[in-house]
């Protein structure tokens, strides 16, 4: 049945319409003016008062780290080491796949609650490799909805043959627009030479999602151990297909800039975490200088991308030092990016409101308070809506995930129970520190 919604605004980071109606099943039947709308017995939802937009995507996600909120362990880190040491290390090393899967449930509802309908994961976990990505599509995709694309990021502190063909096994069978497969790789400085040789072995012409140069310290240890950068050790073992993610690459070098582009990559950033962690902001300047694509992730801060874009625009206002060098402009073409990137790895059309394009859209209220148009509705929706962006209603694919700012029941209490899940995380982690 072909649903309709009438009376609304529509923003999709590049075209805004007044008083407008869109047709959609799972994907966008029509959009026109209201002057035009004819009921033909459709399904109608009356959008007065709201401001319709696509779903967000998150870029560069590791949605284990749900189970991190408020969790309490010895923590004193000196450097970026010392964090994925006495935290994150930890605690994916005790995830077993019925963690896994209520940490998926508990961030994709955070998520489609924060208007994120695509999720780019980068995912780890010791206790239980083999079927991990499979469970992370059964909690996102398949129980809530939303659109995922998978990886284990594979690292000399798992069984890298395990890793291997978690990774093979998921990208060789998932190509549909709910989800797809990246080959996942931790970082250089955890990846020995042997392994990136297994890997290369494995990968074919498949682009990998790795995190790059995120700290000085990857490029220090690769410098020591080989004699060479981050980005050209990769190249060196022929891992830099086309499309692959490079996440961070905040202290590359400008030969670097020039391998990332030639082989066709794209970089994902995530200044909250970055700035979280302290080891710096990336050089968007550098980037598009060169003509890279770049894309926008929170690297599992939270479950927010709209807090995300703004940090984007106030962080490289402050690594800049001018409040012009990045704009709004240059926000919506990361933005756009990261639709046209999700969009080729689903195989479907992200982002924007036209025919023939998924229908994954929120609904947000908002009586603009000053004139609203094409020229300015970016900046009406950056400075008036992102400082508190809750829609009420979420699509995806043409069904409502969220009514009324809500979940439907089977998901409030499957979120309900993971808090067990959990606890048991945490007590194993607390046994680990104790012995």
């Amino acid at each position: 049945m072909i649903k309709a919604i009438t009376n609304v605004a529509v923003y999709d980071f590049t075209d805004f319409t007044e008083d407008a109606y869109v047709l959609f099943s799972d994907k966008i039947v029509g959009i026109g003016k209201m002057a035009d709308f004819e009921d033909l017995g459709y399904e109608i939802t009356d959008g007065k008062g709201c401001l319709l937009m696509p779903g967000l995507v998150n870029g560069h996600m590791h949605i284990y780290s749900a189970f991190a909120r408020g969790m309490n362990v010895p923590y004193h880190p000196a450097n970026f080491q010392e964090i994925l040491d006495q935290l994150w290390w930890k605690m994916d090393r005790h995830l077993d796949l019925k963690m896994i899967y209520d940490s998926g449930i508990v961030c994709a509802v955070d998520s489609m609650k924060n208007g994120v309908t695509t999720l780019i994961d980068h995912h780890a976990s010791g206790l239980d490799i083999t079927g991990s990505l499979k469970t992370l599509k059964k909690a996102v995709c398949e129980d809530a909805l939303l659109r995922g694309v998978f990886a284990f990021e594979t690292s000399d502190r798992f069984n890298i043959d395990q890793t291997i063909e978690e990774n093979s096994r998921f990208m060789a069978n998932n190509h549909t627009p709910f989800t797809s497969g990246l080959f996942g790789l931790h970082a250089s400085m955890s990846l020995s030479e042997a392994t990136l040789t297994k890997v290369k072995l494995a990968l074919g012409d498949d682009p990998i999602h790795i995190h790059v140069a995120e700290s000085e310290m990857d490029q220090a240890d690769c410098l020591e151990k080989y004699g060479e950068w981050v980005v050209s050790r990769l190249k060196r073992h022929g891992l830099l297909n086309s499309g692959s993610l490079l996440a961070h690459c905040i202290h590359v070098h400008d030969e670097e800039l020039e391998i990332i582009k030639e082989q066709n990559c794209v970089i994902a950033v995530n200044v909250s975490s970055n700035m979280n962690n302290g080891v710096g902001l990336p050089n968007l300047r550098a980037f598009r200088n060169k003509g890279i694509r770049v894309i926008a992730g929170n690297d599992g801060l939270s479950a927010a991308m709209a807090l995300e874009y703004q940090n984007l625009l106030f962080a490289s206002h402050l690594k800049d030092k001018t409040p012009t060098g990045f704009g709004l402009d240059d926000l919506k073409k990361i933005i756009n990016d990261t639709y046209e990137y999700a969009s080729a790895r689903l195989g479907i059309g992200l982002g924007r409101i036209k025919k023939g394009n998924a229908a994954d859209f929120l609904l947000l209220p908002y009586v603009a308070p000053t004139p609203m148009n094409q020229s300015n509705a970016m900046a009406h929706v950056f400075f008036g809506l992102f400082p508190a962006f809750k829609p009420k209603q979420v699509f995806v694919a043409g069904q409502a995930v969220v009514k009324d700012y809500e979940v439907n029941p089977t998901l409030k209490r499957k979120y309900a129970v993971a808090e067990n899940s959990a606890r048991i995380l945490w007590e194993n982690i607390e046994k680990e520190d104790t012995k």
